[in-house]
């Protein structure tokens, strides 16, 4: 009796083998999931890869081949500072060019007012006054005579255009200038002269150097004025009309 039993205990835990039905659904299975594999291998040729490319070791390092996670620090892409465009140079340009015409205004401005401001007529040369217009050892002496030093400047009395620079009788050198109201400013006896014939000048602007050439008795500049008419007048009151006395 109690080896009957024990029997029946052993046969209760046998697995019973499996029908022919079952076996051939599982073979079945087994050919579906190969074809599938096998058809997904064939998409992937398809695609560009070649079949001899080796698989990455593990999902962490394909992760960060293509720059979706994984240890950035062996794959990931590199990247590059782009600099940032600044605005400043182009608002140092700005202010630059507002400077250069804020200076350019402040020049113009300033050679307005020297304009304005300068002096009309000058005296020609700096020296003493040794002879005046008039009588003079049985002639008629018809400017004045002011003496320096050789070399000292002489200017032009007034703005004009130069009508002759060069060789005069009796004056060795000379330099004629007409002025806007046709009036004619003479220089002679000088050393030198540094203006030339249509030469545009302003009152004060050097035009030659005092010397003794000509009929001299030592250095000096010989100034005559002759009026719009050509006729040689004393040129001391014409010299005072316009501010300027010895």
């Amino acid at each position: 009796m109690t080896e009957r039993t024990s029997t029946r205990i052993r046969g209760i835990h046998r697995v019973s083998p499996p029908s022919s039905a079952l076996r051939g659904r599982v073979v079945v299975a087994a050919v579906a999931v190969g074809a599938f594999a096998a058809a997904a291998a064939g998409q992937t040729l398809k695609a560009g890869q070649s079949p001899d490319v080796t698989p990455l070791a593990d999902s962490k390092d394909a992760s960060a081949a293509i720059g979706i996670g994984g240890d950035a620090s062996a794959a990931a892409p590199e990247i590059l500072t782009v600099a940032k465009v600044s605005a400043a140079p182009q608002e140092s340009q700005k202010i630059l060019a507002s400077d250069k015409i804020v200076q350019a205004r402040a020049e113009k401005l300033a050679a307005e007012a020297a304009e304005r401001n300068r002096p009309r007529y000058v005296q020609p040369a700096q020296g003493r006054l040794t002879s005046g217009f008039g009588a003079r050892w049985g002639t008629t002496h018809y400017g004045l005579d002011i003496a320096n030093r050789i070399g000292t400047p002489i200017v032009a009395v007034a703005d004009g255009t130069v009508i002759e620079a060069g060789p005069a009788s009796g004056f060795g050198l000379w330099v004629r200038i007409q002025h806007a109201d046709g009036t004619i400013s003479v220089y002679g006896h000088m050393d030198t002269f540094s203006v030339h014939e249509g030469e545009q000048v302003r009152a004060g602007e050097q035009i030659a150097r005092m010397g003794s050439r000509g009929y001299s008795t030592g250095p000096h500049l010989h100034f005559e004025i002759w009026d719009p008419s050509g006729m040689k007048v004393n040129p001391r009151p014409w010299l005072a009309e316009h501010g300027i006395t010895f």
